[in-house]
């Protein structure tokens, strides 16, 4: 069953903490998992997770560390001196948590953390790690891994393997490397274990693999793993030496990640911040687009002045400002989101820009003629200017089809110069489209008066 938080459990491990109750406490959070311990210290101040802290054992305190929140975890690190961290955590971690931690740190404490670091091999693959960028396949991978050479027999192959599997938590693939450590392939367990002992790990092995390279953006590792349904993925250096791999749960991560940044960017806000983030913090990731929004409000001010003469001769145009700007913006977003889902997932290359662009066209026509027919229908009904009626019908069919092509265009032109396409998504496509679907209808309505 899994675990569900609430106030009363909450507030019972508390009383419980408050009477010293040790093996309470102890009872209370043994069976829980890490995640869901991390949950819990959401909720306690420092002084009531460290005593919850003294009664998991060092394994448990590692994983329930790794499963904070970033700003938690900051939070708890601050407290404790580099020996602590060390000792009582990075020396139960893989080699790619153990660098995420670390990694987080001011550098003093860095330094601080790996000189109390027992274990010389596990510091300098730590180190290794850190010196790759953080949003790369370097920064991702882990250094634990099974590897065997391509010479070796069956029976010495089987002992390597024991070896280090000691230090591996899940087995997803054996890789197979020469003498130079260069990445020949993957080894099949079955046909490992069906091999007969004489046989050499040259004559078994398959050849046929994906690796990345250390400097790969983290999102095409990403994209070639879901591609490829890969649970792990070996990564090389520049002449294909086996360096490390990356697995499943650490793409997981990136793709919730890379969904929270452009869903933030989406809706305007600048920088990645978490809910629990000061209000400083919060007001300069919001700000900067609300400031577009607002120098985009002016513009559209200026537009109406413009057309402040044909507004006070047919007011009746007024009522349906909202129903253009809002049509406009719809459309883009739709359009703009669609783009950019296809460009996140690697699909938008398939088709030329002409053909995508012919598609959108056809897409806003199609709508474009349904939505305008609607209006037209409505405004016969209900007004009695035929001018009127067509301006609205007219404006709106112009301005869906603009739209549609802006916000497919847009992205496309963002990502073609290496920004990111999510920026078309939020204020900019909303912002834009209403200024101009504005200047569109108040232009459309200047002309048909004059002819109708």
């Amino acid at each position: 069953m899994p675990f569900e938080l609430t106030r009363e459990f909450i507030g019972n491990l508390r009383e419980l903490i408050e009477q010293n109750d040790e093996q309470s406490v102890a009872d209370l959070v043994s069976s829980l998992h890490p995640a869901d311990i991390a949950e819990i210290f959401d909720e306690l101040n420092i002084e009531e997770a460290r005593f919850v802290y003294l009664h998991l054992n060092g394994e448990e305190r590692s994983d329930v560390l790794i499963e904070m929140e970033d700003d938690t975890r900051e939070r708890y690190l601050k407290v404790l001196t580099g020996e602590e961290i060390a000792t009582q955590f990075i020396k139960e971690m893989d080699s790619d948590d153990a660098a995420d931690v670390i990694g987080e740190l001011p550098e003093q404490k860095q330094e601080e953390i790996l000189q109390h670091i027992e274990d010389v091999e596990q510091a300098g693959e730590i180190v290794d790690l850190l010196s790759y960028a953080e949003d790369t396949a370097g920064g991702l991978m882990a250094k634990e891994l099974i590897k065997v050479n391509v010479n070796w027999n069956i029976p010495t192959c089987i002992r390597e393997m024991r070896k280090q599997a000691a230090n591996v938590d899940e087995v997803y693939y054996v890789y197979v490397v020469d003498n130079d450590d260069i990445l020949q392939g993957l080894l099949s367990l079955k046909k490992l274990l069906l091999a007969s002992p004489k046989a050499r790990i040259k004559n078994i092995y398959t050849a046929d693999i994906i690796s990345v390279r250390t400097d790969t953006h983290r999102e095409e590792v990403a994209n070639i793993m879901e591609k490829y349904d890969l649970v792990a993925l070996p990564v090389v250096d520049s002449i294909n030496r086996l360096m490390g791999r990356i697995t499943i749960d650490d793409v997981v991560d990136v793709i919730r990640e890379e969904a929270e940044k452009d869903y933030q960017m989406a809706s305007g806000i600048a920088e990645d911040v978490e809910p629990s983030a000061n209000a400083l913090l919060l007001t300069r990731a919001r700000i900067p687009w609300l400031f577009i929004g607002l120098i985009g409000g002016v513009v559209a001010a200026i537009v109406l002045s413009r057309y402040k003469e044909d507004l006070g001769l047919y007011p009746e145009m007024a009522f349906f400002i909202p129903l253009i700007a809002a049509m406009g913006g719809n459309v883009g977003v739709q359009s703009s989101a669609i783009i950019v889902q296809g460009i996140a997932a690697n699909t938008i290359g398939i088709e030329s820009t002409g053909k995508k662009l012919f598609k959108e066209l056809t897409v806003a026509l199609i709508n474009g003629t349904v939505l305008s027919a609607l209006m037209l229908g409505y405004n016969l009904i209900r007004q009695e200017s035929l001018a009127l009626t067509a301006t609205v019908s007219m404006s709106l069919f112009s301005v869906i089809l603009f739209a549609s092509l802006f916000g497919t265009f847009i992205p496309m032109i963002l990502n073609r110069f290496r920004i990111d396409p999510a920026l078309a998504t939020g204020p900019f496509i909303t912002t834009l489209n209403d200024i101009i679907g504005l200047a569109i209808y108040l232009m459309m309505g200047r002309l048909l008066y004059a002819v109708i």
